[in-house]
């Protein structure tokens, strides 16, 4: 058993919250360079041009990639053999969040009520965390920052079983196609399917954090990635909504057992800000 003193999760926290709304990772600023050699649309490569020289402003000034620094969500693995002493573990993550959002001069975005008040919480608290126990004495923080802008474009839909692979890929792509331009493209899309209601917009949300070009260890679902990607950069909605065949840079799915008389499906779309950091501790 390994003794783990909570406060020792607050200055990491707050360094990931730091670095992920401000350096972009590898993989996606590879793919978006490469999308800009092969983009047709002379609109759609300058648009890409500008996202490159943003990402480079970005990384070198330390300053965010985009004006909405998002939605602290964290996924967090503990270890079995991990014991949490010296306070609570939750309130040492907020604390990271908050140092990370007021010390890192990023824009505060949640409103403690909200439907009524909707007063800003004014240090971007309490972020949403989602937990899982793995095998081990080490735990693992991912910082993923979610723009309100992406996850307004998302949803869940409880379809039937006789839908099949086939209505799902057809929802998904109809789906990324109406949301035009909003979730600022090109996109990545998460696509959760199985599980329960709540599970399936976890794994939707959780595929995000995938590397680009890390397929599905299902062939089937490997081959409706591609699938699906190939087909939402054929609807012409383009980078920022202005035209193009680069509308996605990556489609994940993720699957879950579920009951015989279900077929949740969740799409959870991220802008090409596809911000998120991790650190073993």
């Amino acid at each position: 058993m390994r003794d783990f003193n909570v406060s020792d999760v607050i200055e990491p926290v707050k360094r990931l919250c730091i670095e992920a709304n401000t350096i972009l990772p590898e993989d996606v600023k590879k793919k978006l360079l490469d999308a800009k050699k092969k983009e047709a649309s002379p609109v759609g490569k300058e648009v890409l041009t500008q996202i490159e020289e943003n990402i480079k402003i970005s990384a070198t000034e330390k300053l965010p990639l985009c004006q909405d620094t998002g939605f602290a969500v964290l996924f967090v693995e503990v270890g079995q053999d991990v014991h949490f002493v010296g306070g609570d573990i939750t309130d040492a993550i907020n604390e990271g969040v908050r140092q990370g959002y007021t010390d890192g001069y990023l824009r505060k975005s949640i409103v403690d009520d909200p439907v009524v008040d909707r007063e800003n919480t004014k240090d971007n608290t309490p972020a949403i965390i989602h937990w899982n126990i793995v095998l081990g004495d080490k735990v693992k923080v991912t910082v993923a920052p979610k723009g309100g802008g992406s996850e307004n474009m998302s949803t869940v839909k409880m379809m039937k079983p006789a839908d099949g692979l086939e209505g799902i890929k057809d929802f998904v792509v109809e789906w990324v196609k109406n949301a035009g331009g909003n979730p600022c493209p090109p996109v990545i899309v998460g696509v959760g399917v199985g599980g329960t209601f709540e599970k399936v917009a976890f794994l939707a949300k959780k595929a995000l954090l995938r590397d680009i070009g890390a397929r599905s260890p299902s062939p089937v679902f490997a081959d409706a990635e591609k699938e699906v990607l190939e087909r939402i950069n054929k609807t012409g909605v383009g980078p920022m909504g202005l035209g193009g065949k680069t509308t996605a840079l990556e489609v994940f799915f993720e699957t879950h057992p579920c009951h015989i008389a279900s077929m949740p499906v969740a799409i959870n779309v991220n802008c090409h800000a596809a911000r998120h950091k991790s650190v073993i501790l």
